[in-house]
């Protein structure tokens, strides 16, 4: 690839105002320019202007519902891009409380369309420690392995990683969440997974928001089925 094209989307997200629109979207699933004018503290005309370099980028998608045209995350490379950029900024301590004053966000969110925050991480943990999953040894890998037995469970739940493996995105990412400063499980495995979770009811989306909500039953489930302890 060319450096110049690596550069040219460095400036984008480089302007504080930009960068306050992209964090804007990440928790929420489209928004006006107004709102996103008044989250970065710029006026309508500048606003217009950031959205246009931003769209043309090719990091915001825009869709028009009446008079109105909303705004979003142009696709999950970005989300992940985002996610990515704050664990690098994110400066929370290791030894901090995990729990006590977490925030919504921090507890269970989807990052895209899989599972992210303090629920994403450990859920994740623990398919590696049951033995479905194994991390790369390589760190300039950034996958998980597939195991044999991870194989058969995750088919045991209807999920069909033959065809997962034939999509054009990455199969099974790992993914450094901003929060946890750990992995999550992303790419075509994890928004499997995570689609398989909301089936069940587990978790409950929250309305225009990336925020998830854990249930009762999803925190007896989660345990039963993958033995996360929440």
């Amino acid at each position: 690839m060319d450096a110049t094209i690596i550069a040219q989307t460095a400036r984008l997200l480089a302007d504080p105002a930009r960068a306050t629109m992209l964090l804007a979207l990440f928790d929420i699933d489209g928004l006006p320019a107004s709102s996103l004018a008044h989250a970065a503290n710029i006026s309508p005309q500048t606003a217009s202007s950031h959205l246009h370099k931003l769209q043309a980028g090719g990091l915001l998608s825009m869709e028009k519902h009446g008079r109105h045209r909303y705004y979003r995350l142009a696709n999950a490379e970005v989300a992940q891009t985002v996610e990515s950029l704050m664990a690098i900024s994110n400066k929370v301590t290791a030894d901090e409380p995990e729990d006590e004053g977490l925030e919504p966000i921090q507890f269970a969110r989807t990052c895209y369309d899989h599972l992210a925050g303090k629920v994403g991480v450990l859920l994740a943990d623990s398919l590696v420690k049951q033995g479905w999953l194994e991390p790369s040894s390589n760190p300039e890998d950034n996958n998980f392995t597939l195991t044999a037995l991870g194989e058969t469970n995750f088919h045991n739940l209807g999920i069909d990683t033959t065809a997962l493996r034939r999509s054009r995105r990455q199969f099974a990412r790992q993914c450094l969440d901003w929060t946890e400063r750990r992995y999550h499980l992303a790419g075509a495995l994890g928004a499997a997974l995570t689609a398989y979770v909301f089936e069940q009811k587990w978790l409950l989306k929250c309305p225009n928001s990336r925020v998830v909500h854990l249930t009762n039953e999803g925190r007896k489930g989660l345990q039963d089925v993958f033995s996360v302890a929440l």
